[in-house]
């Protein structure tokens, strides 16, 4: 009978049942460079699949009779949210779909739940903004504090919610099945080049639109390097390869709103963070794309809730691809996660549609774990 099990990938996103539905119509359309930006990690890629194999290692020991379900929201950072997501901040989304940025920001608005916006997003801030969704935007630290504070100062102004720093990719991750693609810093290589003309469907609806750029960066970039591929090249040689603690105060400076920090891989980290000025942190591996071999992101948050006690907001993000992950974050206890693949494959999929269906699909999976996990705990149980 297994035979006639396969995943939906055709076009239309309420066909989706899971996730692995989107990623699979997502996998269809997308050029085989675009894809291997969307599902790539460092070397290995072990903790790329550690990252998936924490969530799917876990198990509930259900409780029943318990009478209704429980609510599905919770408060975060002074938010009502209908479920305990935020969609991550990645770049390059408009690779993915037209517009990409604009998609997962709408979607999000009408989900209810925050959209981050990258640093390297290819809308600005203030169009993201003017989507009316709960906006929070991403930072990367450039050695040119200047420029950091100008996008700051931008954020502020457009009314963003929270500022999220990110502290793990002040080098850059050696991904190298993604490198092979390309003939130096420039240039796709001609095979991958042929594979994209393949997909006339993304050709139309992205590459014919005109490759995207940074759009925040624009007023920064040296003349003659708007360009996708240049352009990414300078954020990785603007980043401050020497960062280090002071930056919260440089951020606290310029910032008085909820700030978070991203990046977060050891409890005594978490501790300092909060420490010197944080509101939240983010226990994250970056999506297993920056260090091959670091800890799964849910598998700190235990330890760290004893180093911090209950009542600091611990996000976290990496692997998380069905409701009930969001179930097992919050059991670890998380007060939400953060997720950029499973929203990145809604928009690679259908766009603004396939995004939308992607938060549908977590939250009615998220909502059908609540019920019959009926306040079980994991198990076996934490520090048996």
């Amino acid at each position: 009978m297994t035979h006639l099990r396969c995943l939906y990938a055709g076009r239309d996103p309420a066909r989706a049942l899971a996730i692995a539905d989107l990623r699979a119509m997502a996998l269809r359309r997308l050029p085989g460079f675009v894809a291997e930006f969307l599902e790539g990690g460092a070397e290995d890629e072990n903790t790329l699949a550690a990252n998936l194999a924490s969530f799917a290692q876990a198990r509930f020991a259900p409780r029943v009779l318990t009478g209704p379900p429980p609510p599905s929201g919770i408060r975060l950072l002074g938010q009502d949210l209908p479920l305990p997501l935020v969609i991550a901040p990645t770049g390059f989304n408009a690779l993915h779909w037209h517009e990409g940025d604009l998609a997962l920001a709408r979607a999000a608005a009408r989900a209810g739940v925050p959209f981050t916006q990258s640093t390297v997003s290819n809308a600005t801030i203030e169009q993201v903004a003017a989507t009316g969704a709960s906006h929070w935007f991403q930072l990367y630290a450039f050695r040119d504090r200047g420029a950091s504070a100008a996008l700051v100062e931008r954020a502020r102004q457009a009314g963003a919610g929270a500022l999220v720093i990110t502290v793990d990719a002040q080098l850059y991750g050696k991904r190298a099945w993604n490198t092979r693609l390309y003939r130096g810093e420039h240039a796709l290589r001609w095979p991958a080049m042929l594979d994209a003309a393949r997909h006339p469907r993304w050709m139309a609806q992205v590459w014919a639109k005109g490759m995207p750029g940074f759009a925040n960066l624009y007023p920064f970039l040296p003349q003659g390097q708007s360009g996708l591929l240049p352009s990414a090249r300078w954020v990785r040689e603007a980043i401050d390869p020497a960062l280090d603690w002071s930056i919260l105060g440089w951020a606290r400076q310029h910032w008085s709103g909820p700030l978070i920090v991203k990046g977060i891989g050891h409890p005594e980290d978490a501790a300092r963070a909060l420490a010197k000025g944080a509101d939240g942190i983010v226990l994250s591996n970056h999506g297993g794309r920056q260090l091959d071999g670091a800890l799964p992101a849910l598998d700190l948050v235990a330890a760290v809730r004893d180093r911090l006690g209950d009542s600091p907001t611990v996000l976290v993000d990496g692997g998380v691809r069905r409701g009930v992950d969001l179930a097992i974050a919050r059991a670890r206890g998380a007060d939400a996660v953060m997720t950029g693949r499973a929203t990145l494959y809604g928009l690679a999929a259908a766009g603004e549609a396939g995004v939308g269906r992607a938060l549908s699909i977590l939250a009615e999976e998220y909502a059908l774990a609540q019920g019959l996990i009926a306040g079980g705990p994991l198990w076996p149980p934490q520090g048996a």
